[in-house]
Formats: structure tokens, C-alpha cells, sequence
């Protein structure tokens, strides 16, 4: 028995040191697809800090215009379809979750999300406080006419990823924010190459789930069309050491716990500004630039071309390691002043 013992510790021991992960993930939140899905949230209306050519209005006059309700036991959040705008900007909305995380397995179920449109900039992503310290990872993100989607990590210096132990491509290696070499903000990114992935191909295919694994050795991603979901995910007992190889994986030399933390989910979807509104950007999307001389003009002049621009979500869950002791903190951080400037380059 003594021998068994210490077999057994020495077993322990070794997946500590080779970072192994035998997590058990059991759900802590669920955002259910009931009106109730809006109480796990703060509506953002303050300018936009990446700016867009957007006006966030809160969760009254969202209801009011019908950019946010229940539809169909699926949770609708779209923008401003029918208003011609010249100033200010577009109505849309930013969530900002009240919970706070560090650690865990956030899986989305989604049947659609904003679609490929000139000027469109929607996201789901985290971001931690006093940004960037607290890092950002975008989970799913694309602007106008992007076939693709692009993750992404953003953080302070002294963090970089290896190119390897994934499907998806990587454009940048180094996540730092202003790393050299680097277009300012673009961080360390990986393209996942499968059109079905985001935008139009994702809503064509019926759209799908994303999952999304944190851990103290770094972050992955997997795109799952409907007809391939595992299925622990769908009887709630998620298992991401049975999946595939991710699509992306974020690891390497970077201190993750340092560089990440106190982390909080949001979505939002806004036009134009530091990413679809750069000038250079506007001019290599596809043919945009035909339609109008500049992003803002032609968000502003075209409101029906954003009838498509909604996510519509079937499930929400946030999922703990069982081992862990970093549970979801009530509370919120104010990060209206975080600034991004560019945030990627299109190829």
C-alpha cells in the first residue's frame, strides 16, 4: 500500500510539472435564453473606446427599439436597421458580464451573428481591468467583408506564443500591445481558416458553438458546426481533453496568471472606428471602398445593409474546474477608457 501511495503522488506530481490537465468542469453560470439572460449583464453606453462610428444605448431604449428580446427560446441582440445617420452614430449595444472570472471553460451556442457588411466590426471577447494589464482575448471578431475569424490576445510586454498545437494560422506572435515589429495593438493573433468559422459562412451553415478553455498555462479555442458538437458539451459535461486539437492555442513564454485576470465577458458590435474604419483597411475590404469614400459614410447612408447584423444565442455557460480556486466575483471594473487603436491588419 506505502509503494501504491507514493506511485500515486509521484503520478500527481507529474502532471503538475508537465501541465497536463485533468480538470472536471462543473457549470458555475448559466445564462439562460429567457429575459433573464440580460440580468447577467451592464449595458455600456458611454462613448465607444475604439471609435466607432456607434452610439451603445442602454437596456430600456434597446428594448424600446427591439435590439434585444427573446426570440424563440434564443436571445436576439442586433442594431439600428431602419435610421439613416450623420452624426453620432449607429445604435447598437455592449454587454459588459457583472460577474468576474479568472480560470474556467466558456462555451457559446450560437445560431448567428452579425453577418459580412462594409463597416461591421462585431466581437465576443473577455477583458480583465486597467487594460491591458488585465489582458483581452477575443474569442470571436472580424470586420466588413473578413471570411474568417480572428482570435486574439492582447496584453502589457513580456508575453509570447509558439506556433504550434493547433489547426489555425498564426499572423502574430507577440502579444504585447505595442510589441515591435508589430502594428500597434495587434497582439499575438490566429486565423481559424475555416469560412464556416464566422460571418456569413457561419449563419449559411446554421451557425455553431465555440468553446473556450482558460487555464494557468494559457488559453484555446475550438469552432464546432452543429453537426460535430461533442457530445459532453451537449449533455453539460464538457470534456475538453476528449475534443480535437483546438484551432487555436495560446501558450508559450508568458506568465499567464500575471498577464490575465479578473477577466469579464462582453459583446458588442460596433462600425467603423480603429479596426473597419481605418483608412487603409477600408480600402483592402473586398470592394467597400467602391461603395462609399469612407466607412462612416457608408454606415451611415445604408442602414437596411445592417438587417443582418444580430447574434442570436441559443446558450451562454461558463463552466469551473472543480480544482480550482478561482470562482466567478460579483462586481465590475470600469474600462471605458481603455483606447485600442488599430486592432489587426486584413492580408
Amino acid at each position: 500500500m506505502p509503494t501504491m501511495i507514493s506511485m500515486a503522488a509521484r503520478a500527481i506530481l507529474l502532471c503538475a510539472l508537465t501541465g497536463i490537465s485533468n480538470a472536471a468542469y462543473v457549470l458555475e453560470e448559466d445564462f439562460e435564453n429567457t429575459a433573464a439572460f440580460f440580468d447577467h449583464f451592464e449595458f455600456f453606453t458611454e462613448p465607444d473606446p475604439t471609435h466607432g462610428f456607434v452610439e451603445y444605448i442602454d437596456q430600456a431604449a434597446a428594448e424600446a427599439a427591439g435590439l434585444v428580446k427573446v426570440n424563440d427560446n434564443s436571445i436576439y441582440m442586433g442594431v439600428d436597421s431602419t435610421t439613416v445617420v450623420t452624426e453620432g452614430g449607429r445604435q447598437s449595444v455592449r454587454l459588459t458580464s457583472k460577474n468576474i472570472y479568472n480560470h474556467g471553460l466558456v462555451i457559446i451556442d450560437l445560431t448567428h451573428m452579425p453577418g459580412n457588411v462594409c463597416g461591421l466590426w462585431p466581437a465576443f471577447w473577455m477583458v480583465g481591468p486597467d487594460w491591458a494589464a488585465g489582458g483581452e482575448v477575443d474569442i470571436i471578431e472580424g470586420v466588413s467583408l473578413l471570411d474568417y475569424n480572428a482570435v486574439a490576445l492582447h496584453t502589457t510586454t513580456g508575453c509570447t506564443i509558439n506556433d504550434e498545437g493547433f489547426t489555425g494560422e498564426v499572423q502574430t506572435t507577440d502579444c504585447y500591445i505595442s510589441a515591435p515589429g508589430q502594428d500597434n495593438n495587434v497582439g499575438c493573433g490566429i486565423k481559424i481558416p475555416n469560412p464556416q468559422s464566422y460571418g456569413d459562412g457561419f449563419n449559411d451553415a446554421g451557425g455553431g458553438v465555440y468553446a473556450t478553455e482558460w487555464t494557468a498555462t494559457g488559453f484555446k479555442t475550438w469552432f464546432f458546426g452543429h453537426d460535430v458538437v461533442p457530445a459532453d458539451i451537449a449533455a453539460g459535461n464538457p470534456d475538453p481533453s476528449s475534443w480535437p486539437t483546438p484551432d487555436a492555442a495560446f501558450a508559450g513564454d508568458c506568465n499567464f496568471e500575471r498577464h490575465f485576470w479578473d477577466m469579464q465577458i462582453v459583446f458588442d458590435t460596433t462600425f467603423c472606428g480603429d479596426w473597419a474604419g481605418n483608412e487603409d483597411v477600408w480600402a483592402d475590404s473586398g470592394n467597400c471602398a467602391t461603395l462609399a469614400p469612407t466607412c462612416q459614410e457608408y454606415v451611415g447612408n445604408n442602414p437596411a445593409e445592417f438587417e443582418k447584423a444580430y447574434w442570436e444565442i441559443v446558450s451562454l455557460k461558463v463552466y469551473q474546474d472543480s480544482n480550482t480556486t478561482h470562482p466567478a466575483m460579483k462586481g465590475s471594473y470600469p474600462f471605458s477608457s481603455r483606447s485600442r487603436v488599430i486592432r489587426h491588419a486584413l492580408p
